[in-house]
């Protein structure tokens, strides 16, 4: 049973999320669905990352396990024609061994986050960035992300209903970088706690708003309570970029 290595780009906003759902279609069910239609038999997708509701992907990574070989063009072009009119496409299909898995042979996922500080309200970019108007520090905001690099307890940052055994992670990269009105947020670890890239945002703002000081996300971050630290920046200015395998 030959495996494939899917590439893939979403829109969130209609989705309740990668994983199936009960409350709402998800990307998984939309793409296995256009497996089974494809092959008449029950498909199982594999993603490399458990986005959240309304989070966007220009770079996720699926696994599909198909009961026979089928030439790499046909097989993207098929599946994007049952994907139709959804925000999900198939932007590459490659052939993979049965020993990679999207979700457990990933090495590093990036992230970005979005946010745009105009005074006019967004028109093409609603529901794809934050709309934050009037000014952001973006060098007091990416100074405050030097204490969040590297491993450390996240717990601060850490969503309720969060899995993982463990609040510790190691934040690989975490930089703030402008483009005209755009300020855009990057970060890279191998893996992530519930909301924790959302969660970082949130904070930042505030060190970018000036209504905290840079010190204060150490000490947040020291606290190891979710209390200490900001907001969680809503869902539709994050992105999954890339994994690394």
């Amino acid at each position: 049973m030959p495996r494939y290595k899917l590439t893939l780009e979403y829109d969130g906003g209609p989705f309740c999320g990668w994983q199936r759902q009960s409350n709402g279609p998800s990307v998984q069910e939309a793409l296995e669905l256009a497996a089974r239609k494809l092959t008449s038999s029950d498909v199982q997708a594999i993603g490399a990352g458990r986005t959240d509701t309304g989070v966007h992907a220009t770079g996720q990574v699926a696994h599909l396990d198909l009961d026979r070989v089928w030439p790499l063009d046909t097989l993207r072009s098929a599946l994007n024609f049952h994907l139709r009119p959804q925000p999900l496409v198939v932007l590459l299909v490659e052939p993979a061994g049965l020993d990679f898995h999207a979700r457990f042979s990933a090495r590093v996922r990036h992230y970005s986050y979005r946010i745009v500080t105009r005074a006019a309200p967004l028109a093409l970019d609603a529901g794809r960035a934050w709309f934050v108007p009037g000014r952001l520090d973006p060098e007091l905001m990416h100074e405050a992300t030097r204490s969040l690099i590297g491993r450390h307890d996240f717990t601060s940052f850490r969503g309720a209903g969060c899995q993982a055994a463990s609040p510790v992670k190691t934040l690989d990269h975490l930089a703030v970088r402008t483009t005209g009105d755009e300020l855009v947020v990057t970060a890279r670890a191998r893996s992530y706690l519930y909301h924790q890239v959302r969660n970082l945002v949130g904070t930042l703002k505030l060190v970018g708003e000036g209504k905290w000081p840079v010190e204060a996300v150490e000490r947040a971050l020291l606290a190891r309570d979710r209390a200490a630290a900001g907001p969680t920046a809503p869902a539709h200015g994050l992105y999954l970029t890339r994994i690394d395998y």
